[in-house]
């Protein structure tokens, strides 16, 4: 089924993201985790696709077991960043042959040993000019991703405008960055449908559940940490069974929020664990 239907069907919709495999976690153990997460009955499961395309084997076979051998919808991750046009055809081309009939479009981050002039060298310099590719070539539903506290690179009207251009170019859905302040996530809505952007917008939650985790989160996504999070950090991260359990308590308490204030989507960056999403998904079933 299209991501986008699900959407219009359902009053609630979560979702799991997993990477795919690499020389520290291996393909056997991941399908056996993806198996358990399966079990936690979520609308769908993304697979993340490596900068520079270095996991793109890893995104298919993952997407195709999920879809063709667990039977649970799935989105595949797909980067554009110093892609040529026949890499893009080709990928779509086992896409379509492995039935996986969704795709999260991003530009994707400058790999390890590159500089931004690799955006020069592809034949896409941004994710709305592979959305707009994608649309016109196949009926696959898309999704795109998106900064409720604005990205690196941009302002907050910038932002705005690009995620407008990529809905006007064919994305069905759009799901954010991971946060841990609400009040972000619910400026950025007001903003977003001041500029008519009325598709679904899916909150992506992180659980912390090591205080280690937290320094490089921050530094990657560049998402501001609450005075709330920071005690708890502060009071259990020398703890790692109670930082656990304090860390999916604030992902519920977000996620209870969120779905309060009428947020449709949560999806939730697993890290390829199973236990941390199995409590949240037992403390928020009331909420579904």
């Amino acid at each position: 089924m299209k991501i986008k239907n699900i959407f219009e069907q359902k009053e609630r919709v979560v979702s799991f993201e997993i990477f795919p495999p690499n020389k520290n976690f291996s393909e056997e153990k991941l399908k056996a985790v993806t198996a358990e997460l399966v079990n936690l009955n979520p609308d769908f499961i993304s697979v993340t696709y490596g900068a520079g395309g270095k996991t793109k084997g890893g995104t298919i076979e993952m997407a195709s077991y999920i879809k063709n051998i667990l039977n649970t919808e799935v989105l595949a991750h797909l980067t554009c960043v110093g892609s040529k046009k026949s890499e893009i055809e080709n990928f779509m081309k086992e896409v379509k042959e492995n039935n996986i009939q969704n795709i999260l479009a991003l530009r994707g981050d400058v790999p390890k040993g590159e500089t931004e002039e690799i955006y020069d060298r592809g034949d896409f310099k941004y994710a709305s000019e592979l959305i707009q590719e994608l649309k016109s070539n196949s009926d696959i539903s898309i999704g795109a991703a998106f900064y409720p506290e604005t990205h690196y690179q941009n302002n907050d009207l910038v932002d705005l405008f690009h995620l407008k251009n990529k809905v006007e170019k064919g994305a069905d859905f759009l799901v954010s960055q991971l946060f841990f302040d609400n009040e972000r996530f619910f400026s950025f809505r007001e903003q977003a449908e001041k500029l008519d952007i009325n598709v679904p917008l899916v909150a992506g939650i992180m659980p912390i559940t090591n205080a280690a985790q937290i320094k490089r989160i921050v530094e990657l996504s560049k998402c501001s940490v609450p005075k709330k999070l920071e005690r708890i950090l502060e009071k259990y991260g020398d703890n790692p069974e109670s930082m656990q359990k304090a860390g999916v308590l604030y992902a519920t308490d977000q996620i209870i929020e969120l779905f309060a204030n009428d947020v449709k989507g949560i999806h939730l960056y697993t890290m390829n664990k199973v236990e941390a999403a199995r409590d949240i998904m037992n403390n928020i079933f009331f909420a579904r």
